[in-house]
């Protein structure tokens, strides 16, 4: 479901990523091929430098059909940013990612809180993002975060995912993730 991001996949995600529906909610836009290439050295370099995690999303067939990432990491919290090409929109991809990248961050990589920073006017996303029970709407409860994001206009909304809520939210559901109860238990 999905791999770290290489050289390989781009011509491929560079398509999916030009789509109209798409384009205007990628955080790293590239308007020619070659400049999105640069755009993925440069952001396989800066995980490198533990600056980011970044993801490519996979099909069931292993084609790449989006990314997932995790921006300005600092104090063990970062921003969201994730896109799916068109044809995969409403095809039931997007959660199992996002399963697999937070249990990737927090039980694996160390990260305690991962935020998103919606556009009020990304209907879509704001809707997805709702439908996770594990999920903050932090407007108010981390309101400095909220009121940076916003310093130029009322563009965002702010939502938090806790490692400890998430955690919580798969115990009581019996939900089974990369790592056992148990160990999420001594987490």
């Amino acid at each position: 479901m999905l791999k770290k991001r290489d050289l390989h996949d781009s011509h491929t995600l560079y398509e999916l990523m030009t789509h109209p529906d798409v384009f205007p909610f990628v955080r790293h836009k590239a308007d020619s091929y070659e400049e999105f290439l640069f755009i993925t050295k440069q952001t396989i370099e800066a995980e490198e430098r533990g600056e980011l995690i970044s993801r490519t999303i996979l099909d069931e067939w292993g084609a790449p059909i989006g990314t997932i990432n995790l921006f300005d990491i600092e104090d063990n919290a970062g921003f969201l940013g994730t896109w799916l090409g068109k044809p995969y929109h409403g095809k039931g991809y997007n959660s199992p990612a996002k399963d697999a990248f937070f249990n990737e961050l927090f039980y694996e990589v160390g990260i305690e809180t991962v935020f998103m920073r919606i556009r009020k006017v990304n209907v879509r996303s704001l809707r997805a993002a709702e439908k996770l029970p594990y999920v903050v709407k932090a407007n108010e409860t981390r309101k400095t975060i909220y009121e940076q994001l916003n310093a130029s206009g009322d563009i965002y909304d702010l939502y938090e995912i806790p490692k400890d809520l998430y955690t919580l939210y798969h115990l009581r559901n019996g939900l089974s993730s990369q790592t056992d109860d148990q160990q999420l238990l001594e987490a």
